[in-house]
């Protein structure tokens, strides 16, 4: 209590509060003449109501219904806003069923292939998924947003995100920095599809409390998984033995996502992708499902759909080419024996 009143502390964090109030928080100015029996103190993700109890309680009911109606839209204007406060509830023109979450920025993230599609219902229906295809086609992406898209709806209690660092072979010592750190170069495409979805403040107090965790492929030997949407990124370049450890990682209520681009495999000579491997053996496995995203899914700028399709023509020239040669090859040594029978 003080001499105006109650005063009530409520938390914006779970929406991207800046969007949310708009340009030189002119919402805020809005909501302010809609309640002028309040004062209305705006810090960052809180904001403190000072007056009446009453008014209070009603503003406080009136705010959980804009922001909901902000999480459910992605967005909100004064008629919105006008409406929640004559208690005739927000405008519900849209249908949502298609969007997975609203990010920052009035960004709706949604599936926007068939492919994709195909990997949202994967999703739902199994516990574990393998997305392939090519670079671009939003695998990762969508995998990340069905992944918050969960925490949100608190069906899982953390997100862990993990790829194999085969350029420093498992071995991060020698980075400088902590493991996030030592991390950063090969999971900077996680991290760019979490910042469009997860205001800033909230994404940071996530890593913090490891709500959402970072960890190489390697430092999932011997855990258990429980309560958790995983996601294994590019494992194509993990070992046999490698994918074979982290599918067996597996707890109650988890969720498994791992997708791969089997065109792109950077591991040395002498070891196997074990993406290739699982994808042939999981594949009649109740529980598991495989989905192929092709060029038709990159949503990537229109080159980069051109440039996939000329890499993909030159290697099959290549791979022509090359089985050409060794029918060329065989022939010779075949016409050699030959040769050295007659002499014989």
């Amino acid at each position: 209590m003080n001499e105006n009143g109650s005063e009530k502390i409520i938390s914006l964090e779970d929406i991207d509060y800046a969007h949310f109030w708009g340009a030189n928080e002119r919402m805020l100015d809005f909501v302010r003449l809609l309640f002028p029996k309040l004062k209305l103190i705006v810090r960052g993700e809180m904001l403190k109501a000072i007056g009446a109890a009453d008014d209070i309680a009603d503003f406080e009911a009136k705010l959980n219904a804009m922001m909901t109606y902000y999480e459910k839209f992605g967005r909100i204007s004064e008629n919105a806003v006008m409406q929640i406060v004559e208690q005739q509830g927000g405008p519900d023109t849209e249908t949502n069923d298609e969007i997975l979450v609203h990010g920052r920025n009035g960004l709706l993230i949604k599936a926007r292939t068939p492919n994709q599609q195909r990997l949202v219902e994967a999703v739902k229906k199994n516990d574990m998924v393998f997305a392939i295809g090519p670079a671009g086609t939003g695998k990762t992406y969508t995998a990340v947003a069905l992944a918050v898209r969960a925490l949100k709806n608190k069906e899982i209690r953390r997100i862990i995100l993990t790829r194999p660092a085969v350029e420093a072979g498992e071995n991060l010592g020698f980075l400088p920095g902590d493991l996030r750190d030592k991390l950063d170069p090969y999971l900077q495409p996680l991290y760019d599809a979490l910042r469009d979805m997860i205001p800033q403040q909230k994404l940071l107090s996530y890593w913090e409390d490891n709500t959402i965790e970072i960890a190489p492929l390697a430092f999932m030997r011997g855990r258990t998984l429980d309560n958790a949407f995983v996601i294994l990124d590019e494992a194509q370049n993990a070992t046999q033995s490698q994918l074979k450890m982290f599918l067996t990682r597996m707890g109650r209520n988890a969720k498994f996502v791992v997708t791969g681009d089997i065109t792109q495999i950077d591991l040395p000579r002498n070891q196997h992708s074990g993406l290739v491997q699982a994808t042939q053996i999981l594949k009649e496995i109740e529980g598991i499902s495989i989905i192929e995203l092709d060029n038709s899914d990159v949503i990537r700028h229109r080159l980069v759909t051109k440039i996939i399709r000329a890499y993909d023509n030159i290697e099959k020239e290549q791979e022509a080419q090359r089985l050409a040669e060794k029918q060329l090859r065989a022939l010779k040594n075949q016409q050699r024996e030959q040769d050295n029978e007659n002499e014989s």
